[in-house]
């Protein structure tokens, strides 16, 4: 690794993400890559005509407005209300941001100060903890609770674990459902428990929906603004590459109340300063899409789900029930093996699949060690193929 002598101690931790570790890796190995959730056939090709078209008659090759263009703008809010009966001016409630990333980054930068401390469940999504630090805030972490092995069920919510997480200094909560990396989709019940000590509290919300339309067995995903009491409190962060399978074009957006969001345009405008210019009408056309095809979006993925699913279970793993995003959670104790770091190390050089330990993604790794996080947004042929190369797990462990 270069020489790391010169940056700030608080970013250590954070050198090196285990997504790209992870790929590289398969890349040298030539491994089928399972970790790195990023799909592997594009999206619709009318918005790749639309993006293509503002190249080539020059509309969308120089900055656009700083908080992203009107239409795509009017779009985002068009889409909050179609989709949640959320209502959000596009002139002060809408910011458009190089990918979801930045959206968090920006929110957590703009809306918390050193000494404040920001909740994160955990497993989390690599970035949580490293955008908290860079705001000199304090991450806190609150484990999911885990499990029983055999009994079938997914991660959830331990309301007792966040309650006694909170204290006087708590600024934030970052709320991600439908949940990367385990597959959760929290439940009306769990988000009600998280609103009533957000508002009891006085704590802001932001909340990661980059998966909102990739929910499976007819699992509502419900944004915790739509609760009594939270949207004033809540930043919703969308991401167009999840929704459209356009990861590399990088277009995101973050929508809530005036004041939050203004805060947010401070910050962002300082960062990338703007977004993606010939994107942004594609993305505009795509959150117009009929409902017919966020549908089929999400039943092909679940196809591709249930191919990897069965197939895993098949070679011995226990397979987590997966309700939305790209990912399935496999338990790995019934192959004989604990430490879910080692096993996704070796398992690139004995098989040549790339998956991701699910303890690189928390604070505390013992609890969620024997775990690994898989994903099947690919072609059934990779997905197949990677099965064929786990098949020799059976008589390796």
């Amino acid at each position: 690794m270069a020489d790391l002598s010169e940056l700030v101690d608080r970013m250590h931790p954070f050198a090196t993400s285990v997504f790209g570790a992870m790929s590289a890796r398969a890349t040298e190995r030539g491994a089928v890559n399972l970790g790195q959730g990023f799909p592997d056939t594009d999206g619709p090709a009318e918005l790749k005509e639309i993006a293509a078209a503002a190249i080539a008659d020059g509309s969308g090759n120089q900055y656009p407005p700083a908080h992203g263009t009107p239409d795509l703008r009017a779009a985002i809010a068009e889409h909050q209300a179609r989709f949640y009966g959320l209502e959000v001016d596009p002139a002060t409630d809408v910011v458009v941001t190089t990918g979801a990333s930045e959206a968090l980054a920006a929110t957590v930068l703009a809306l918390t100060s050193v000494g404040d401390e920001v909740i994160v469940f955990e497993p989390f999504f690599d970035l949580y903890p490293a955008i908290v630090a860079m705001a000199g805030a304090t991450p806190v972490y609150v484990p999911l609770r885990a499990p029983a092995p055999g009994s079938g069920d997914g991660f959830s919510l331990d309301i007792n674990a966040l309650r006694n997480a909170i204290t006087q200094r708590t600024r934030m909560i970052i709320v991600n459902s439908p949940h990367n990396p385990t597959g959760m989709v929290l439940s009306a019940l769990e988000l009600r428990e998280i609103a009533d000590l957000a508002i009891v509290n006085d704590l802001i919300v932001l909340s990661d929906e980059a998966y909102e339309h990739l929910t499976f067995d007819d699992v509502a995903h419900i944004p915790i603004a739509t609760l009594s009491g939270m949207f004033e409190r809540t930043v919703t962060v969308g991401s167009g590459g999840k929704c459209f399978s356009f990861t590399g074009w990088k277009i995101g957006w973050a929508s809530g109340p005036t004041d939050l969001i203004t805060a947010v345009r401070v910050v962002r405008q300082h960062l990338s300063y703007v977004s993606g210019g010939p994107f942004q009408p594609a993305i505009a056309a795509g959150l117009r899409l009929p409902d017919s095809y966020f549908v089929e979006l999400a039943g092909g993925l679940a196809s591709k789900r249930d191919l990897l699913s069965t197939g895993l279970r098949e070679i011995g793993f226990e397979v987590l029930p997966t309700q939305g995003t790209y990912f399935i959670t496999t338990d790995i104790r019934p192959l004989g093996a604990t430490d879910g770091i080692e096993f996704c190390r070796d398992l690139v050089d004995r098989v040549g699949v790339a998956a991701i330990p699910n303890a690189e993604l928390a604070a505390d790794r013992d609890q969620l060690m024997p775990y690994v996080r898989w994903t099947f947004c690919k072609q059934p042929a990779v997905l197949n193929a990677a099965l064929d190369r786990l098949t020799a797990l059976r008589t390796i462990t």
